[in-house]
């Protein structure tokens, strides 16, 4: 029964693995360039986008690293290996150095996100108050000004004449300027009723839209938090146990 030679069939699949094993790294390299031009690290909005990204497309770089490495045990099981024992031409050199740079690179963003995450969350829960306190400064100025309008128009005979004529006052509203128009004092504490009903219900709108904005904040902040620093510790592992055992193994055992 015919066989096929495996050294005759190996060298192609030791080439195939160690050439898409360095194009697998380098194509991530210029990825990660690419993702941090420009450079803002003062902007801690694109510090957690970065960072997701990062974390990510963590697992590309550890995939051309594992393959150049099968090449080279394929190879050194072959006794096809290269006999030069300079470590600075030795692709496996590099490819440790980079495993043991990206593991701590990792390990820093396993703090540094959900660092990120907490500050982010914290300003975005922040913009919600500053947002509802708006609403509630809006809603006081309208009906101030509602109020004037309406006390100058009652002290003014022609201007509300006027603007009944010109179609500026609502049937409703003329019923309602009427029914005030000999006690000025009676229209304020009107208004004030008034506007009294219209904050409480306004409040009670903006502090449910609030919590909700809240409750959907921090949920958002925890899964990101969470995904993304567990994804990066067990990046940072698999990168600096491939990386320093690497090294080790080049360094003292000459393999």
């Amino acid at each position: 029964m015919s066989s096929i030679n495996p050294p005759a069939v190996s060298p192609l699949a030791v080439i195939s693995l160690k050439l898409v094993g360095k194009i697998t790294i380098v194509a991530s390299l210029i990825d990660y360039l690419v993702l941090l031009l420009p450079p803002q690290f003062l902007n801690t909005q694109w510090q957690l986008a970065t960072t997701t990204q990062l974390v990510d497309r963590g697992i590309v770089p550890l995939v051309g690293i594992a393959l150049l490495f099968a090449g080279g045990w394929i190879e050194g099981n072959l006794g096809i290996a290269s006999r030069n024992r300079n470590l600075l031409i030795d692709s496996r050199f590099w490819a440790c150095i980079l495993a043991s740079l990206l593991g701590l690179l990792f390990a820093a963003l396993t703090v540094l996100h959900p660092n990120n995450v907490r500050i982010t969350s914290r300003d975005a829960l922040g913009q919600i108050g500053t947002q509802a306190n708006e609403a509630s400064t809006q809603l006081e100025q309208r009906f101030t000004q509602q109020r004037d309008q309406l006390s100058v128009l009652l002290a003014n005979e022609d201007q509300l004449q006027q603007a009944i004529e010109s179609g500026q006052i609502a049937p409703e509203q003329l019923g309602f300027l009427q029914q005030f128009q000999g006690d000025p004092a009676g229209l304020d504490q009107f208004l004030e009723d008034q506007l009294g009903q219209a904050r409480e219900q306004a409040e009670s709108q903006i502090s449910t839209r609030r919590t909700q904005a809240e409750q959907q904040i921090r949920q958002e902040a925890w899964k990101s938090g969470i995904r993304v620093a567990i994804s990066s510790l067990l990046l940072a592992i698999g990168y600096i146990v491939i990386g320093w055992t690497g090294l080790r193994r080049l360094l003292f055992a000459g393999r």
